[in-house]
């Protein structure tokens, strides 16, 4: 097992990064508010889970403990792989994953790409008891159309990681917002690659 990984950020991309450690480039795939938070080029200390395959070793990192605990409790469920667990961080907070299979929140959780309305059911029937109540004070709003839109702040951030400017940045953030239609915004993921998208169409 593999906890956490300590070195400076070397490259990042819309779904992980890669942390140099000591000369050795470890590929952490992450939710787009965990990429949020790493600058390349600088430190960062990443809890990590390391999920390992017949064919392959995957190590997936989180924003801090809590992010990681969840992510290993929802894998608990049957159905539910590190890919969907990390589908479910990427639009829900963990406190906002607690609150929804506490309160068989089924509309919540069929807000995550992948997971259906029978499979929500069964998410709640397995994981009410393992994953609690929410805890400290995290409001649990979805991730990408919570307050005052931190989804611009993540995409923008996201950009830079990449190489653009913060000017370029700013411009894209702004273009796709302006082609959201006032409903139900999309996951941070999907707002990167929407802005990647025009930055590539200006080239």
């Amino acid at each position: 097992m593999i906890a956490f990984v300590s070195g400076r950020v070397a490259a990042a991309g819309p779904d992980g990064a890669v942390v140099d450690v000591h000369g050795v480039g470890l590929s952490v795939q992450c939710t787009p508010a965990t990429l949020a938070g790493l600058r390349v080029g600088e430190q960062a200390h990443v809890p990590t889970s390391l999920v390992v395959r017949e064919d392959s070793l995957t190590l997936f990192g989180f924003a801090d403990e809590d992010e990681r605990a969840v992510f290993e409790l929802l894998q608990t469920a049957s159905g539910v792989g590190p890919r969907l667990a990390l589908a479910m961080l990427a639009v829900h907070s963990p406190n906002a994953l607690r609150r929804a299979v506490s309160t068989e929140d089924v509309t919540a959780l069929t807000k995550v790409p992948g997971i259906g309305k029978k499979g929500a059911q069964r998410i709640v029937l397995e994981l009410r008891d393992r994953l609690g109540g929410p805890v400290g004070d995290d409001g649990g709003d979805l991730r990408s159309p919570a307050r005052a839109e931190p989804w611009r702040e993540q995409v923008q951030m996201g950009l830079v990681n990449l190489g653009w400017s913060a000017r370029d940045a700013d411009a894209a953030v702004d273009a796709v917002a302006a082609d959201l239609d006032g409903g139900e915004t999309p996951p941070v993921a999907a707002l990167l690659r929407s802005a990647l998208k025009k930055l590539s169409n200006q080239q």
